[in-house]
């Protein structure tokens, strides 16, 4: 049985539930444990894995979090560097699904985060699943 720390950014509650609820559902339904953690944002989820990653208590990572455009330049340097942290990790060998929802509005997300609708929490855990095996098959 795996351990699985989802690391959520709680920005927009609402959203975070649905994709919590779908997450947790798909490592349950696969026979994983998992935790969570709560960070501000979607910038800081990259380094709360890489802290968590650091103590060996988990064998994937789960990341949710919701960016939704503004009016400024701030979406594109949330979601390109959340998605860039992201990567590095799982580049150093991390097993990480990315469940952060970059979306032009709120209805968009509410159709991604739902688990009745395109689950993308429980296809990011799956991802992150996924991500551990071929980790192990590869040793």
């Amino acid at each position: 049985m795996a351990r699985v720390l989802i690391v959520e950014a709680r920005f927009y509650e609402h959203l975070n539930d649905m994709l919590l609820a779908g997450a947790r559902g798909a490592i349950e339904a696969a026979g994983h444990s998992h935790d969570t953690v709560t960070v501000p944002g979607a910038l800081e989820v990259p380094g709360a894995i890489a802290l968590a990653a650091e103590t060996g208590r988990y064998d994937a990572f789960v990341a949710l979090g919701v960016v939704i455009r503004g009016e400024t330049y701030h979406f594109e340097i949330v979601s390109n560097e959340s998605a860039r942290g992201i990567m590095a990790l799982t580049m150093d060998g991390i097993a990480i699904g990315n469940g952060i929802l970059t979306t032009e509005n709120e209805a968009q997300a509410i159709v991604r985060a739902d688990p009745a609708q395109l689950n993308k929490g429980g296809g990011a855990a799956e991802a992150a699943l996924a991500m551990l095996a071929l980790r192990d098959r590869f040793g």
